[in-house]
């Protein structure tokens, strides 16, 4: 089997348990041949009537001894094999989660959330099925089928024994037969989960939007009709699942038809007891588990197969941004150069002749309109995606010549949709660095004013947030990321028109702030409010990928393009505003 060797680097990890499992489950097998050996013999001297009492007691005693010994190996070979088998799973849901670590954007484009859960619960329980239950089921079956098979061959009639057997290649045929159709229909049904799984994502991130637009009834037939095609394919799995039973018991049953017929022959005859037939019976029913275990293990293998392949395909896919071979050892902020000739994603032309110089400990202030390249300038820097043609250089070198961990880690960004964590105020903030004592979190709070916001809450900075931050206000959501990232004092922090939930007011106090905590660190703020860029060292103007504008605040304003037109508007509605309020 195919899958057996794919997972064969697992069993010689654990292959020291396995064996003990295997060796406790044989021994269960060899034992089980006691009773109804007992039982016949038994039955044949009550039968002669040469049964004595001290007879019974030996017979009573060997069959408790039994007993307990199968009991015993029994919870062996269970925590050897099928306690085994769930280090499989933690395995593989590490390998999984360190992959998506590794994963650049364009990744999480081709692949939804519900998808990569999918993948992270049900492939992989099936996985930790197929080390466990499926080697149970392989290793049960064959060794109680070869022992008691020997058992009946050997030790009651082998005229039997192959009239017993005469069904077997049939059965094996049938469930090859629906273990092909499982296969391909457990695929479908994975598949079909995994956009079940993306719907519900979809749905319970969205509730607010689809409320306030009155959408409840068109979202719930959606996720309705989602819901039917996936029961509709779980079904057709379950339809094939459930034939398994019924075909082993099919052919069973033509085996025990078979064995009464020719043992009711052989007693006539004389060529075997009736305690033989009852034992050779009881030998034939032992056998109905080993026949089902074959169905089971079928079913297990087929989805083992399915599911491997899944797992498989998302861990071999290699991210677009990758260390080079001969990455530097160290890394220091200093002098930032970009360079970018042409920038294209997906075909389409993003960046254009964009060139500019910032020292150390500079402000950079980018701003344009929605779509004009802004983010995607910052995502470069960050090596979320990698320049077509050109550079960047930070101190000399161009960026893709530090790790990629190294570049991060000199870096704290605060991007415009913040991600906050479904747990404290004072975990968000230190999240970086779950060491930082509670004096460094209320600076890092107060630097982004959100302090007293914070000790307004019943809690405080144990104020649990709730899944995104879904308690919180923008303008806090907004605050408490920029705390995260300013608790860590990056030598460049990026600001990724994080100000834009914030009132005006706020928003000087924020920058006042920032400028005179981080006079020998690098800035970058992109915004749609150019108050937030007036003090910047370079401010550029970007259009349709290009610098259309660059200079100080001053310059520009007297240059009467389109930042000093936009920046008089952008004036006239604050007073305008404000005079309205008063």
């Amino acid at each position: 089997m195919k899958i057996i060797k794919q997972l064969w680097w697992f069993f010689q990890l654990e292959k020291k348990r396995y064996l003990i499992g295997i060796l406790a489950l044989s021994l269960v097998s060899f034992l089980n041949l006691i009773p109804p050996k007992v039982m016949g013999d038994v039955i044949d001297r009550i039968a002669n009537k040469s049964l004595t009492s001290q007879q019974l007691l030996w017979n009573l005693f060997w069959l408790i001894l039994a007993a307990f010994a199968m009991y015993s190996l029994r919870y062996v070979w269970r925590i050897f094999i099928l306690g085994t088998s769930y280090r499989l799973g933690q395995i593989m849901r590490s390998r999984l989660f360190e992959q998506f670590t590794k994963m650049s954007p364009s990744f999480y484009q081709k692949y939804r959330t519900g998808d990569l859960m999918a993948h992270a619960t049900n492939d992989i329980n099936a996985l930790t099925r197929l080390a466990g239950g499926g080697v149970m089921s392989a290793v049960d079956a064959s060794v109680t089928a070869l022992v008691t098979l020997a058992a009946m061959f050997f030790n009651i009639s082998w005229q039997m024994t192959l009239v017993a057997i005469i069904p077997l290649p049939l059965m094996a045929y049938a469930t090859n037969r629906l273990g092909k159709k499982t296969h391909e229909s457990f695929k479908a049904s994975q598949a079909a989960f995994s956009d079940l799984n993306n719907k519900v994502q979809e749905s319970v991130s969205g509730i607010k939007v689809t409320k306030s637009f009155g959408y409840q009834a068109s979202e719930l037939a959606s996720f309705q009709e989602t819901n039917e095609m996936t029961f509709a394919k779980n079904m057709t799995t379950m339809t094939y699942d459930s034939m398994f039973n019924p075909v082993v018991l099919l052919f069973v049953g033509a085996s025990y038809a078979l064995t009464l017929l020719a043992g009711s022959y052989f007693v006539k005859n004389g060529q075997v007891t009736v305690g033989n037939l009852v034992t050779f019976m009881t030998y034939l029913d032992m056998l109905v588990w080993p026949l089902m275990a074959i169905g089971f293990l079928f079913n297990m293998v087929q989805r083992g197969t399915v599911s491997y392949e899944r797992i498989m395909e998302l861990l071999n896919q290699e991210s677009d941004i990758k260390d080079s071979v001969h990455a530097l050892d160290s890394i220091q902020n200093g002098p930032l150069d970009y360079d970018i000739k042409r920038f294209s994603y997906e075909g389409e032309t993003t960046l254009e002749d964009i060139q500019f110089h910032l020292d150390k400990g500079q402000t950079l202030g980018l701003v344009g309109q929605t779509g004009s390249g802004k983010t995607t300038l910052l995502k470069l820097l960050l090596r979320e995606y990698d320049v077509n043609q050109g550079s960047i250089r930070l101190n000399g070198q161009d960026i893709r010549n530090y790790r990629v961990a190294d570049l991060r880690r000199l870096m704290g960004y605060v991007p415009q949709d913040q991600v906050l964590f479904a747990m404290s105020i004072k975990d968000n903030v230190r999240f970086g660095n779950p060491d930082l004592d509670m004096e460094q979190v209320i600076s890092a709070t107060k630097l982004s004013q959100v302090y007293g916001d914070i000790m307004a809450m019943p809690d405080q900075f144990e104020t649990l947030i709730g899944e995104k931050g879904v308690s919180l206000s923008g303008g806090q959501k907004q605050r408490l990321a920029m705390s995260r990232a300013m608790i860590l004092n990056p030598d460049i922090l990026i600001l990724d028109d994080s100000l834009s939930a914030v009132d005006a007011k706020t928003e000087h106090l924020i920058i006042d702030n920032l400028k005179e905590n981080r006079q020998d660190k690098t800035t970058i703020i992109t915004a749609h409010r150019l108050s937030a860029v007036v003090h910047a060292d370079l401010i550029l103007v970007l259009q349709n990928g290009r610098i259309i504008e660059r200079g100080r605040h001053d310059e520009l304003l007297q240059k009467g393009g389109w930042y000093a037109q936009t920046y008089e508007s952008q004036q006239l509605e604050m007073k305008g505003g404000s005079d309205f309020g008063e």
